[in-house]
């Protein structure tokens, strides 16, 4: 049995998600195979290569590929934010996460925690997607309560 819980919502026709990293609180490939089953049409992975070492998972985006899903690294320091060089990788990463929620897929957001970093992303892609900011943090909030942990992050997540 694992402790991995992928916290899901319903945004854009499709659904969004946070996880935390495979590995982290568990066993690697239990927590891999909890996300296979998901069946998410796009993975958003906002750790670092090293955190992904130390967990046991760095082979994470190759496990998910291998599977047909698709894995977009957009790696962010832990608590931090994106930085400002990472303007277009977001632009690409947050296009490909819309059109799979317009199409009625599934997108899973995750950090090492699935709390601080995945929330300020999928907070991001809610707004983004048409909900009022403070609707929005509120919706994300009831099933995740540690969605955003930063006041930067906050404010990253606004600015769209």
């Amino acid at each position: 049995m694992t402790g991995f819980v992928i916290h899901a919502l319903h945004v854009g026709g499709g659904t969004l998600a946070l996880a935390p990293l495979p590995g982290v609180a568990g066993d690697y490939a239990c927590d891999l195979s909890h996300i296979r089953d998901w069946k998410p049409a796009l993975v958003i992975s906002l750790t670092e290569a090293a955190e992904r070492a130390v967990a046991g998972a760095s082979g994470f985006g190759a496990d998910l590929q291998d599977t047909g899903t698709r894995w977009i690294a957009f790696p962010v320091p832990d608590f931090g934010v994106p930085s400002p060089d990472q303007h277009m990788d977001w632009r690409t990463a947050s296009q490909a996460a819309r059109a799979a929620l317009q199409g009625g897929g599934r997108v899973l957001i995750q950090c090492r925690g699935g709390c601080g970093r995945s929330g300020m992303v999928a907070l991001r892609l809610m707004i983004e997607t048409g909900e009022a900011p403070d609707a929005a943090l509120g919706r994300l909030r009831s099933v995740r309560p540690c969605a955003v942990e930063t006041e930067a992050q906050m404010a990253w997540a606004l600015r769209g």
